[in-house]
């Protein structure tokens, strides 16, 4: 994969770009953006993603920024991998483009308010509040998934980048948070087969290590948990 870099985050949703690379199995460059340390504001950065974000695809130096549309761009230069599923039916296709986007402006921005509640209210009373009014809001999300998920094995048939997203939704509403997730089991087994797929294993293995660049650097953001990482992400 000549050419292509890919800028992220422990915990990011850039996740869900390193496991469409690793499930491609080309070469490509993977750079730690260290937020405590300001690389999202740099004007290097800022140069390549004015929003100051992750993840960041760097196509032979051409940026293409936010998670959906690198999941496109990969699946259509990389049609072998079946990051996708293969349909001549428009229709089909527009409606695992329509998950794709539900899990981004959908669901992410609820994430964001569970975890980082400080990035939406400044005053310290409101955050718990504005926390529990975000696990409301997700709960029927969460039972939408569930029940897509009943049948067992992968949510469209046959392992796609929906699966990748959908994991990285259960990781960062569920893990080392109060979210109640005992009402979705097949959802909680959808991510343990999830994190048994090389490609996966191998992307975590990259988190890991990169936290470790960063805790010994002193830039890790302290919280003992890569769910809470603090970084802007989208």
């Amino acid at each position: 994969m000549s050419g292509c870099t890919l800028y992220y985050a422990p915990g990011a949703c850039s996740r869900v770009s390193l496991i469409a690379l690793e499930e491609i199995g080309l070469p490509f460059e993977a750079r730690i953006v260290r937020f405590m340390a300001g690389e999202h504001r740099s004007p290097a950065y800022l140069a390549h993603n004015p929003k100051g974000k992750v993840p960041l695809l760097l196509v032979d130096g051409e940026p293409l920024t936010e998670t959906v549309a690198i999941l496109v761009y990969l699946d259509g230069r990389y049609p072998q991998a079946r990051l996708l599923p293969r349909s001549a039916d428009a229709l089909s296709r527009a409606h695992v483009l329509e998950q794709l986007v539900w899990c981004a402006s959908g669901l992410h921005p609820i994430i964001t308010r569970i975890r980082l509640p400080q990035m939406f209210c400044d005053h310290a009373d409101g955050r718990e509040r504005l926390r529990e009014l975000a696990k409301q809001a997700m709960a029927p999300n969460f039972a939408i998934i569930e029940q897509r998920l009943e049948r067992g094995g992968w949510a469209l048939g046959e392992w796609s980048m929906l699966d990748a997203y959908y994991y990285w939704v259960w990781y960062r509403t569920c893990v080392g948070s109060d979210f109640d997730a005992r009402p979705y089991p097949h959802y909680a087994a959808h991510a343990q087969r999830v994190e048994q797929r090389p490609s996966v294993q191998r992307a975590l293995a990259r988190e890991q290590a990169a936290m470790a660049q960063l805790s010994a650097a002193n830039l890790a953001p302290g919280m003992g948990d890569l769910s809470v990482t603090g970084v802007p992400d989208g």
